[in-house]
């Protein structure tokens, strides 16, 4: 064996067990998992090619992510925000209005759990858990410079000290303070007010994503309206739109959804984001039902509080989702 395999092996050893985390830690910075996995991979370059001078003085773990945030800060600085439709700053839409298609913004996109699971014995669960990857959180941190969104990811998120963060980042720790000061002020301005979310995997969430499938896959209108909270949101990029509450829901599925009937609909289980989400398929007018839709939910003790649906087909397969539903 060379020295330079001896150096990849050992390497990709020591490296690989943080892969997820630091795909998490990425995903939070990037807004996308498309961008995270790009940074992701160009993180494990910059750390291969320096890992023969990598002097110990930090933790592999720390030297990780170190070179995973200043990845993608530098991507940072040619990359706009990712929003969803109701972070542009408009009003909540009337849902008998056209449709718009904005594909010239680069909208946040979900994260499949199964990415970033890991064992639940492992202490380094902390970082990839569902408060810290959730749709709401993430949005609200788009809100945020690049900069500060490190520092808070880092010190809120990791629970780095303040030293730490300021190493990592290039700056002094009076700056860490401010600049997380600052960042935790914008970040509670942008935080929607949380609804209390019921376990996951809970029999009242079980139940409730039973009717919400159920409502679907009959097309049943008046059964989806009553799945969601008064001030339920609703919203679907790159549609720029975004309605509130269950009659304004239901009126715009009535009005746009292409199903036209029962059994026109199928939803399969999956997970994103620290939440439960569905993968729609449509039934083409050969019958045969194909991607359509993913939807990310906010489950609560009244209902369903928001969903995110996902016009991007593309994502089914980073969620494991099947070509068409099983039968």
């Amino acid at each position: 064996m060379t020295a330079a395999q001896s150096l990849d092996g050992d390497f990709l050893a020591l490296a690989d067990p943080y892969r997820r985390e630091l795909l998490a830690h990425c995903y939070r910075m990037m807004g996308s998992l498309h961008d995270a996995e790009d940074q992701m991979q160009e993180t494990f370059i910059r750390a291969w090619r320096g890992y023969d001078g990598y002097q110990q003085q930090a933790s592999l773990r720390t030297w990780l992510y170190k070179i995973a945030t200043n990845t993608c800060l530098t991507a940072l600085q040619s990359k706009s925000k990712r929003p969803l439709p109701s972070g542009l700053g408009a009003p909540d839409s009337d849902p008998t209005a056209d449709l718009v298609e904005r594909h010239e913004v680069p909208w946040l996109g979900p994260l499949p759990d199964r990415l970033i699971d890991d064992d639940a014995n492992d202490p380094a669960t902390v970082v990839t858990s569902r408060e810290s990857v959730r749709l709401a959180f993430i949005a609200a941190l788009q809100h945020l410079p690049a900069r500060q969104r490190a520092v808070l990811v880092l010190r809120d998120v990791l629970q780095w000290k303040a030293s730490e963060v300021a190493a990592a980042v290039g700056t002094t720790t009076t700056a860490v303070n401010s600049l997380l000061q600052r960042a935790r002020a914008q970040l509670e301005l942008a935080m929607p007010t949380a609804d209390t979310l019921v376990e996951p995997e809970s029999p009242e969430e079980r139940d409730l994503l039973d009717r919400y499938v159920a409502a679907f896959e009959n097309y049943d209108i008046d059964a989806i309206v009553e799945l969601f909270t008064k001030d339920a949101v609703w919203e679907m990029p790159p549609f720029d739109g975004w309605y509130r509450g269950g009659a304004s829901i239901g009126t715009l599925i009535s009005g746009n959804c292409p199903a036209k009937a029962a059994g026109d609909m199928r939803l399969v289980p999956t997970a994103a984001n620290g939440q439960p989400a569905l993968g729609l398929y449509m039934r083409g007018e050969d019958g045969v039902h194909r991607p359509f839709q993913l939807h990310v939910l906010d489950v609560t003790a009244d209902g369903v509080s928001h969903v995110v649906c996902f016009f991007d087909v593309d994502l089914f397969e980073k969620f494991g989702l099947p070509e068409t539903p099983p039968a």
